[in-house]
């Protein structure tokens, strides 16, 4: 029987085949998955913070998309995953909160959003498809072995990407 790893907020876990990953409740925050589809190796970060650079002193790189995405490969790669083969899929991003002010400090899904696809794509790893922004929070299983990321939001249809 599979089982499904729970990766909590600001985490990021590994897996394999056939086992799965899920994080709950990603509002603002990102959740992305990685997976190598030869090796069924599977990956998943829930990303907070665009950008490890704009705070002092934090010893959590699980929380920023950048320094999480870089763990989260190198992680996979040391299970024995190949990076040239790895491929993505992003979840969340959503605009919570509804402001009439378009500061920086309100965006943080789009930025969170951005900034995942930018390290992705500097990282060389395609991004195969994504669920993002609006203003619903997700809950999401992603399945290395097929590569589907299951997406449950209160009052919405289940989809898989």
């Amino acid at each position: 029987m599979a089982n499904i790893v729970k990766v909590g907020m600001a985490d990021l876990n590994v897996c394999k085949s056939p086992d799965g990953l899920t994080t709950l409740g990603l509002g603002s925050c990102v959740g992305i998955c990685i997976r190598d589809p030869v090796t069924k190796i599977g990956g998943m970060a829930h990303a907070m913070l665009p950008d490890s650079t704009q705070i002092a002193n934090n010893t959590n790189r699980a929380k920023f998309a950048d320094t999480g995405i870089d763990d989260l490969v190198k992680k996979m790669i040391a299970m024995g995953g190949k990076k040239a083969r790895f491929e993505a899929k992003i979840a969340g991003g959503a605009q919570m909160f509804a402001f009439q002010n378009k500061s920086d400090m309100v965006r943080v899904g789009d930025r969170n959003v951005e900034a995942s696809k930018k390290k992705l794509k500097e990282l060389g790893i395609p991004l195969k498809a994504e669920d993002t922004g609006l203003n619903y929070g997700r809950t999401i299983i992603f399945y290395p072995e097929t590569g589907a990321l299951v997406i449950r939001s209160a009052g919405k249809p289940e989809k898989t990407i």
